[in-house]
């Protein structure tokens, strides 16, 4: 058979596909924007047939019902990565949260911690030899199939086509969906003048000719923003979303000076709108790879001048960063933090930053703090840490005493928290500003 007759031969309904979902088996779902929207419709709606299904992803973008009240005894959600839909299903105790590095996930499937009984996937349509793409996510989603004892696969003809180790035969699929959907966007963040000056920050900070990975949300756009004046700058990241483009139409984002995949944009998934997917769309600058390979810190470390950007919830005077709690409320996960910033860390010319506002709460509460809040977790350790930065400047750490660490970041903190912070920086060191 060649593979036109393979494909027809797997094409059924959604009801039809999800018929294979058996009780107590685990499912893995795809990742933020290629979330198979049909077949998750389709196995909510077949519930009653279920019990203890196990529903394992990140960074869920679809409506959750899986997690929400009344389902517990069907489904029991498992998120590596809290998202929106399901952060109360969490909180609550009706699902559970697995933490661990991104990079390690496909370990996770690979080495048996997580079986995979179904893939739940979304890829592109084949091409001319059979070959379809997992477009906008590639991530944890193509080692799951890979894994996995049952792929059933949403075939949409709005999936960019992505480039890379992105691909997978028909003949590998068991059952096929075929769909016609837009796929979920991310709008654009709203830039503010906190976040600007972040952003300029950050900026001062990148040298032409640097590699940079950005992570989602206003200040990433913000950083992109004041980089216009940079040269010959490549992107090696967790992630990319529209701020990039206009860097890439001026030629600042140019990846000629990348030691890894030089001339390439290499990613592991996107988020964005449709300008972003149609960007990427058999688009040969652009490559996407599994997450164990992106975000292996080993892998990172071999780009020139990596520069690493990301964010936080909370950052201690000693230096600790928690960006997944707050308090004892687990409100996202690792994700690729930590391996970005060591990644960028053992990089020769390499940096990281971890940006953030100086407050939250609409400025009631200081994101510097002389401890984190009690039941919060430590997300990056004091010795991970190179540079905090906020609205109010820059602290750069590594090399530091703790002394010299609660000073500088006491410098960047709010004014209105300053007087506070070094009252409790006393008392902690018994030091006398």
């Amino acid at each position: 058979m060649n593979w036109k007759d393979i494909y027809k031969s797997k094409v059924v309904t959604a009801e039809e596909a999800v018929v294979n979902i058996k009780s107590g088996y685990r499912v893995v779902i795809g990742l933020g924007a290629s979330e198979p929207m049909m077949l998750v419709d389709a196995m909510v709606k077949n519930k009653e047939n279920y019990r203890d299904v196990e529903l394992v992803n990140m960074l869920t973008m679809g409506k959750g019902e899986y997690a929400k009240p009344g389902m517990e005894k069907h489904f029991r959600y498992n998120s590596i990565f809290i998202a929106g839909s399901t952060r109360e299903a969490v909180e609550s105790g009706r699902a559970d949260f697995t933490t661990c590095f991104f990079h390690e996930v496909p370990k996770l499937f690979k080495k048996g911690c997580l079986p995979v009984d179904v893939a739940l996937i979304q890829v592109s349509k084949p091409d001319e030899r059979g070959y379809c793409s997992f477009g906008v996510s590639n991530d944890y989603t193509k080692p799951a199939a890979e894994c996995a004892k049952i792929v059933i696969a949403e075939v949409n003809d709005k999936m960019p086509r992505t480039m890379g180790d992105s691909f997978i035969h028909v003949a590998d699929i068991d059952y096929i969906v075929e769909t016609s959907y837009p796929i979920i966007e991310l709008p654009p963040p709203k830039i503010g003048e906190v976040e600007k000056a972040i952003g300029q920050h950050c900026a001062s900070l990148v040298e032409d000719g640097s590699t940079l990975q950005l992570g989602i949300g206003a200040i990433p756009d913000s950083v992109l923003l004041f980089l216009k004046d940079k040269k010959d700058l490549g992107i090696h990241s967790e992630m990319i979303s529209d701020g990039v483009l206009e860097l890439v139409e001026a030629g600042v984002i140019t990846n000629k000076n990348k030691t890894l995949h030089p001339g390439k944009i290499v990613v592991t998934f996107l988020m964005g709108t449709k300008k972003l997917y149609d960007f990427v769309n058999n688009n040969p600058m652009v490559e996407t790879y599994p997450v164990n390979y992106v975000n292996d810190p080993a892998v990172i470390m071999k780009n020139y001048k990596m520069v690493s950007i990301n964010s936080c919830v909370q950052v201690d005077l000693l230096g600790q960063v928690c960006s997944e709690c707050i308090g004892k409320k687990q409100i996202s996960g690792v994700g690729g933090q930590v391996d970005f910033i060591r990644g960028a860390n053992m990089c020769e010319d390499g940096i990281s930053i971890i940006a953030i506002p100086s407050t939250a709460a609409n400025g009631r509460v200081s994101k510097i703090v002389s401890k984190l809040d009690e039941g919060s977790v430590i997300t990056t350790s004091r010795n991970d840490i190179d540079y905090i930065v906020t609205e109010y400047g820059i602290a750069q750490l590594k090399g530091k005493t703790l002394k010299q660490r609660a000073r500088a970041l006491i410098n960047i903190a709010h004014p209105d928290f300053r007087e506070s912070l070094i009252e409790e920086f006393q008392n902690m060191f018994n030091y006398t500003c």
